[in-house]
């Protein structure tokens, strides 16, 4: 492992972890990006993102895949005022400023991050919080080197408090995209620890499995190598590495079940961003020191090399015995019969 200073683009932004590759014929270069939103401010996060995206690609990253909800931020620390059976008036305000710095899907913020994929011949993930019209969705982008939006997927399941701010994702945006460098798609945070929708991906077929994430902790390290063992797939884990000072300061924003406040240079998230091979060897990180750009050549080879060991939707599979069903469908809460019908005549 080494720091490998820029020399394309002047002075690097933040240095990359390199982790040398193989045969060139068989690898693709991937970048896991582990930096801090500029929180409330969506376009400096824009510019914040178009800076690491030009840094990864002077290193020749094909594939640049950034934090869960890089983009409108992940509100850390914070209850948005809510008790059992009140929300205070505080806390409904920090809510409107959190809604302001979602974006629309698509939208002007996605057409950039589109732009931003063409400008730079790379496949991009990006974490965002999504805006419909009053519900907030934490959800992960996919754009394509020639400045295309491919699709989404939105969190599934929020965890804990973050069902009070974020809507649930339905079995409709649970893509995998068939790309020349391979079959990605991704989850975020803890639906990564839901067996059966890990199981719908495997069963699209993913090799390059994108798992966005806010958590930081060591434990995470160990789902994120069983899941490239239990997929035969690459893993690349990107969180944010983030110090109080990154967020708003009290009393406008204030981290709750501390103790007390946290001093503004102390690490809220200590990031932990991670690459792993389908054989379950970490190629790059866990990187918990700062912001980076964490790097690895990928041998598309070894999927099938780990896939002649475990396949766990194919030769390892037992479907007389066990079988998922996946329910794929939009779930729309209302449903006009007159557009059915007229949809019908049209086709």
């Amino acid at each position: 492992m080494a720091l490998v200073p820029s020399s394309a683009v002047g002075s690097p932004l933040i240095a990359e972890v390199d982790m040398g590759g193989s045969d060139p014929s068989s690898t693709i270069r991937a970048t896991v990006v582990q930096a801090s939103t500029v929180f409330y401010d969506t376009p400096a996060t824009l510019d914040k993102a178009e800076r690491l995206v030009a840094e990864a690609a002077s290193y020749g990253s094909q594939l640049v895949v950034f934090p869960e909800a890089f983009i409108g931020g992940y509100p850390r620390g914070s209850t948005f005022g809510v008790t059992i059976g009140s929300r205070s008036a505080k806390g409904k305000e920090e809510f409107r400023k959190y809604h302001a710095a979602a974006i629309d899907v698509p939208g002007p913020e996605v057409d950039r991050l589109a732009a931003l994929a063409g400008k730079y011949k790379i496949f991009l993930v990006m974490g965002v919080i999504e805006r419909a019209g009053y519900t907030l969705y934490c959800t992960v982008l996919f754009f394509d080197p020639q400045g295309q939006y491919l699709g989404k997927h939105r969190k599934l399941m929020p965890t804990a408090l973050e069902r009070i701010i974020w809507g649930f994702g339905d079995g409709s945006t649970i893509p995998v995209f068939e790309t020349p460098m391979g079959k990605i798609g991704a989850l975020i945070c803890w639906e990564n620890r839901m067996p059966l929708l890990r199981t719908a991906l495997y069963g699209k077929g993913i090799e390059i499995y994108c798992a966005p994430t806010a958590d930081a902790r060591d434990v995470w390290q160990a789902s994120m190598v069983h899941i490239a063992l239990e997929g035969g797939c690459f893993v690349l884990s990107a969180n944010q590495f983030c110090r109080r000072k990154d967020y708003p300061p009290p009393p406008d924003y204030v981290f709750a079940g501390a103790e007390e406040e946290p001093s503004m240079d102390s690490v809220v998230c200590a990031g932990g961003s991670v690459i792993i091979s389908p054989s379950g060897i970490v190629l790059a990180g866990p990187n918990y020191e700062g912001e980076a750009l964490i790097s690895a050549d990928l041998d598309l080879g070894e999927i099938v090399r780990a896939k002649f060991d475990f396949d766990v939707v194919g030769h390892y599979s037992r479907p007389e015995v066990l079988s998922l069903t996946v329910k794929d469908d939009p779930q729309n809460p209302v449903s006009f019969t007159s557009a059915e019908k007229t949809e019908s005549i049209q086709k």
